[in-house]
């Protein structure tokens, strides 16, 4: 259980804790209710209580890791983070060196270069929890992952292209799903905000950020146009990011709803792409990129994850000619199942009717 409300109901209803899994909930104000319940066997993660009732607590025979003061981020969390949440703060005077974004990147860098161990615990028990939350958020959903490098900017077609796309799969019935960063992801997120929205908005929205291309020099500047866009269009539509802290220098984007980071890259590469159950589109990118498309080729290839889902690649020419990826592909797709489920295009246009014709041949098998 991951709140209060759950808490109380599960007490309410079976007067009983044990073997239950309490995650991040502040029980400090239910100590009676915590008291009068069986315990044993009970785990709790990062619940606050009164240390008199923690000690009573772990007497009566549950397991208490209690919360971990000093840190920038609660490892034992039960929810995916929000944009408001990690940048709180960009616009007191430290800007976005004072939000917990960038906090816990030098927490991280820190206690890395110092090898702690139990700082390593810490970033894989928070990377577990995320994982766990983001299942839950994703349960059921049609996730289309949409790949592509950070440095595609603000106020050029790719751009605006990239958010296009994003925009026709959420009205499409998609969750987008990105790497979370900058770029092409921050576009693809952009389009599920835009979504719900007239057409209008896309374009006005593309205009006030094409004011700061670019989160370099300034993250403090490029994140603060992307919330004056979500100020003057509150309520946009939900997508997921999925970033990392391994690449401090790539702040997260405002425009995805849920943010499920790690501090893990491996971990969380692999966990966007396994999750994009409905299809791969992958725009032009740089070695991040090529390697998705690889990373996802492979259990396409094995069947490891049962059958394989589509793959779109977008720009003909990038990836023929200056990153060719597709003949490869191609060759390893030859003569498999998961070679109905390729396709290469030139336009974002023609990716997402790649993609719906690719997913419409599934649903007749």
């Amino acid at each position: 259980m991951e709140t209060l409300a759950e808490f109380d109901a599960t007490v309410a209803a079976l007067g009983t804790l044990a073997g239950h899994r309490v995650q991040a909930v502040d029980l400090t104000d239910r100590t009676d209710r915590l008291l009068a319940a069986d315990v044993a066997g009970a785990v709790f993660l990062g619940c606050p209580m009164d240390p008199a009732a923690a000690a009573q607590v772990r007497a009566a025979g549950a397991l208490v890791f209690p919360p971990v003061p000093g840190l920038p981020f609660d490892p034992y969390r039960g929810h995916l983070y929000t944009p408001d949440e990690l940048f709180d703060g960009l616009s007191d005077p430290g800007g976005y060196e004072a939000t917990p974004d960038a906090r816990a990147y030098t927490w991280f860098q820190r206690t890395k270069a110092d090898g702690d161990v139990f700082a390593s615990m810490l970033r894989a028990v928070h990377d577990d929890s995320v994982s766990d939350a983001l299942d839950e958020l994703l349960a059921g959903a049609r996730v289309v992952g949409v790949m592509g490098g950070h440095a595609m900017a603000r106020g050029t077609q790719e751009y605006a292209g990239a958010a296009r796309l994003g925009r026709s799969l959420a009205r499409a019935g998609f969750t987008v799903a990105t790497g979370g960063g900058p770029g092409a992801m921050e576009a693809a997120n952009l389009g599920g905000y835009a979504a719900p929205f007239a057409d209008g908005m896309l374009d006005e929205a593309l205009q006030l950020l094409a004011k700061q291309p670019s989160f370099t020099p300034s993250v403090t500047d490029w994140a603060g146009a992307a919330f004056e866009v979500r100020s003057r269009w509150p309520g946009g539509g939900a997508s997921v990011g999925i970033p990392t802290w391994f690449y401090g220098h790539e702040p997260p984007n405002a425009f995805a709803a849920h943010l499920a980071k790690y501090f893990a890259n491996a971990t969380r590469e692999d966990g966007l792409l396994a999750r994009s159950n409905a299809g791969v589109i992958f725009l032009p990118g740089a070695a991040g990129t090529v390697q998705e498309i690889f990373d996802n080729a492979t259990p396409n290839y094995y069947e490891s994850r049962g059958e394989p889902t589509p793959m779109v690649l977008v720009d003909r020419t990038h990836w023929t000619e200056r990153l060719p990826a597709w003949p490869l592909l191609q060759a390893l797709a030859r003569g498999r199942s998961m070679e109905s489920r390729i396709a290469l295009v030139d336009t974002v246009e023609e990716a997402g009717e790649a993609l719906a014709r690719m997913a419409g041949a599934d649903g007749e098998r």
